[in-house]
């Protein structure tokens, strides 16, 4: 009966309310049900792999830190945590590696830091977050004409190669060198500051990730993904599952959480 109801309520998305119209018991009693439901434990087999790591947060202090293997569509490393740390990542890459697994190369999202703990294997910068954070600096919609042509620029990104890439980016750069360099004078305090901050942020960002951005072509041999998407699926579908069960508390929230991480096979598209 608890199996069954656990079921319903994790993987079929019923509430404790319809769960509780559906069996004539009380909330209370439905969730004591699903309380005693032992974790599952999951079954590791040592080889070498491909990850992703990313960390997603269900509240400002509630989130975790997942590494995935997405040719296995398996969740190997998951971790509650507070903050998105470098301290997270290390101790997912230190708890893999006493599993035997061997890391051979590694999807990030940019985290500062992250990329010095596996500085010894190749690293591709995830396209979608950066993508992600030019449109953060310069706005879907940008007005002015050197934006506009860095986001016309950010659109090749998945289709382009590293050479024409880097080639677009310079000449982009040469074009407009002098307009970056413009500077606005405060006149209250007489200090200046450089007028086009957010375009020069955002130029920054690309000529410091530029290194990762097309490892995932100097490696064919490894079919590394250019994107996180097969763990941002995983992450979609559990901040979905979140609010459908706003009801529960936070211990069986967890439990829900850890039950849909642990999944060979999930429910969520790949």
């Amino acid at each position: 009966m608890e199996k069954i109801i656990w079921n319903e309520d994790v993987y079929k998305r019923q509430t404790l309310d319809q769960l509780s119209v559906r069996y004539g018991r009380s909330r209370n009693w439905i969730r004591e049900r699903l309380s005693h439901i032992p974790q599952g434990e999951q079954d590791h087999v040592p080889q070498p792999i491909i990850a992703i790591a990313d960390v997603t947060f269900f509240k400002r202090d509630f989130g975790v830190c997942v590494i995935r293997a997405p040719h296995m569509k398996q969740n190997l490393y998951f971790q509650e945590v507070q903050t998105e740390s470098v301290d997270a990542y290390r101790q997912g890459k230190i708890d893999l590696e006493k599993r035997g697994y061997i890391i051979q190369a590694i999807v990030l999202d940019g985290k500062p830091g992250v990329r010095q703990l596996f500085f010894d294997i190749p690293i591709q910068m995830c396209h979608f977050h950066q993508k992600q954070i030019i449109t953060r600096y310069l706005t879907n919609n940008p007005k002015l004409a050197a934006g506009i042509e860095l986001k016309r620029i950010m659109t090749t990104l998945c289709q382009t190669n590293e050479r024409d890439f880097t080639s677009a980016i310079n000449n982009w750069h040469q074009k407009w060198s002098s307009f970056l360099k413009e500077r606005t004078i405060d006149p209250l305090t007489g200090r200046w500051f450089y007028t086009h901050k957010r375009l020069r942020s955002a130029y920054r960002s690309l000529k410091i990730n530029l290194p990762y951005l097309f490892t995932y072509q100097k490696y064919m041999e490894l079919n590394i993904p250019n994107t996180t998407n097969s763990l941002d699926g995983c992450f979609a579908y559990l901040k979905e599952l979140t609010r459908v069960h706003r009801g529960i508390n936070k211990r069986l929230k967890r439990k829900i959480i850890q039950e849909i991480l642990a999944k060979t096979d999930p429910v969520f598209r790949h």
